[in-house]
């Protein structure tokens, strides 16, 4: 039986008081699950917005999506974990990950590393919570190579993935991977989890919603992002829903179906445009 669906607004434009709160109440009423803030320099910082999220809101969830373990001591995180589930009433999820913008790190004056010696550094951090007092909250780690995939299935309630892969020379850090890859990737996460006793939920990020007839222009300007991609690949790219209302429903449930997907994130710009989807999947 399918997990039933849930849905996060990753919100990523700072916002002054009233502002913040106005928007977290707009995604409790277009009825999000799971209100997320990024960690990212120039993005608000995660531990106050969702306090103050929390103040403005009385249902949706409140998560990292996700914290960059590269800029926290993991000892000084665990208190900030704790502290932010009870002021939040136990609304709290975290997410975490390695960190893949490596000009941040150098802005931050904080070293970068290799990419092993960012899973290590994520592998301690994941670590001291588990042995820090208090209530668990419940763990997304978002993923993508083998051993992140091993990590997320030995220790994540939640086995987030990208749809996409590091490239040093994307703005964003990242490029997409094809439908394909990303089958072999969640394939590989369940290969892993073999032994878990209860199943992970599946979250994707969904990169782009766009509501259109004209499917292939609206994801023109992503192929000169990614070059490497066909016209036909990107249409088929999970992180992209684009098509009419009824068109991205359907590619919706056909995600889950095929990878398990039942969690989807979308990004602050998307949020308006996904609420009709939210609407027309509820209870599905």
């Amino acid at each position: 039986m399918a997990r039933p669906f849930r849905f996060g607004a990753s919100l990523i434009e700072p916002a002054s008081a009233g502002e913040w709160r106005a928007k977290c109440r707009r995604v409790e009423e277009l009825g999000y699950d799971v209100l997320l803030v990024p960690d990212h320099l120039g993005m608000p910082a995660p531990f106050p917005s969702l306090v103050a999220a929390a103040a403005a809101t009385e249902r949706p969830r409140l998560g990292t999506f996700v914290l960059n373990a590269g800029f926290w001591n993991p000892a000084l995180l665990a208190r900030e974990v704790a502290t932010t589930a009870a002021l939040t009433d136990g609304r709290l999820e975290l997410g975490l990950g390695t960190g893949y913008v490596r000009a941040e790190h150098e802005a931050a004056g904080l070293p970068w590393g290799s990419p092993g010696e960012r899973v290590d550094r994520l592998r301690r951090t994941v670590e001291e919570l588990d042995r820090s007092p208090g209530p668990r909250v419940p763990l997304l780690i978002g993923a993508n190579g083998d051993r992140m995939l091993e990590l997320t299935a030995e220790h994540a309630d939640i086995a987030a993935f990208t749809g996409a892969r590091a490239w040093a020379r994307s703005p964003t850090g990242l490029t997409p991977i094809t439908a394909g890859a990303l089958d072999e990737r969640v394939a590989r996460y369940r290969e892993l989890a073999r032994g878990r006793e209860e199943p992970a939920e599946l979250n994707l990020l969904v990169q782009m919603v766009v509501v259109t007839e004209d499917r292939e222009a609206a994801v023109r300007p992503l192929l000169e992002r990614a070059p490497h991609l066909t016209p036909e690949e990107a249409l088929e790219l999970p992180i992209l829903l684009v098509g009419t209302l009824r068109e991205i429903v359907a590619q919706v449930l056909a995600q889950r179906e095929r990878y398990g997907f039942s969690y989807l994130t979308v990004l602050e710009p998307y949020v308006e445009a996904f609420a009709p989807v939210i609407a027309e999947l509820r209870g599905r």
